[in-house]
């Protein structure tokens, strides 16, 4: 079994949609693979999935390379994925399983409180982010570069709460689809909508911000 390092933790019908389509997208990971699967979700919100068959262990490791996976045990030195659940004046805590404090020291984005960086850089609540367990747990070396290219591009706005398909539909349907260049799947319902050239990041969020029920940040360059 391996559980993924991203959280379903909408309820009622959105649930529903975020599980069939996590299930779609592990079709289309492994679906080529001599394996079953079936996809459950832990009481603490990360979806579990049960793999058996002679590519089994293909499969794991895939799924693991895709999405990150939540164990019960971590060793120094090594990387992890956690889900940004809170932040404070002494840092950002995730959930990896546990909680993992990463001390504001420890964050290594630049100037700023905690929650000047949260903003700056878009992250937006239960966004999988990868850290290095230690004595001190600190964001991962390419996990920061990975942020840092976020803030050098066109611009961008993520998203929590909803679906790839439905940030999708929103942009649409509030008449922008001329205006990004595509939506980018962060974690199950953690999105981020790339901006053309020209398009103005907070402009947009204020644009698509009435029909989504999410947390919304936008990324200026």
């Amino acid at each position: 079994m391996v559980v993924l390092a991203t959280k379903c933790y909408v309820d009622g019908d959105a649930r529903e949609r975020a599980l069939d389509g996590l299930g779609s997208l592990i079709g289309n990971e492994i679906g080529d693979l001599d394996v079953t699967y079936e996809v459950g979700l832990r009481d603490d919100d990360f979806p579990s999935v049960t793999v058996e068959g002679d590519d089994a262990v293909i499969a794991r490791n895939l799924l693991r390379e895709e999405w990150g996976a939540i164990t019960p045990d971590f060793e120094a030195g090594e990387s992890y994925v956690g889900t940004l659940e809170s932040w404070d004046a002494d840092g950002f805590v995730l959930d990896a399983g546990r909680e993992v404090r990463i001390p504001a020291a420890e964050i290594g984005l630049g100037q700023g409180s905690p929650e000047q960086i949260r903003k700056r850089f878009g992250l937006v609540q239960h966004l999988p982010l990868s850290f290095v367990w230690d004595d001190s747990p600190r964001i991962a070396d390419d996990e920061r570069d990975r942020l840092y290219d976020w803030t050098r591009g066109t611009g961008r706005v993520n998203v929590n709460s909803a679906t790839r398909a439905e940030v999708r539909a929103t942009v649409n349907r509030a008449g922008h689809a001329q205006d990004i260049v595509t939506v980018e799947r962060l974690g199950l319902l953690e999105q981020s909508v790339l901006c053309r050239e020209g398009t103005d990041p907070p402009g947009l969020l204020a644009s698509i911000g009435k029909h989504l029920p999410s947390e919304i940040l936008a990324v200026v360059p």
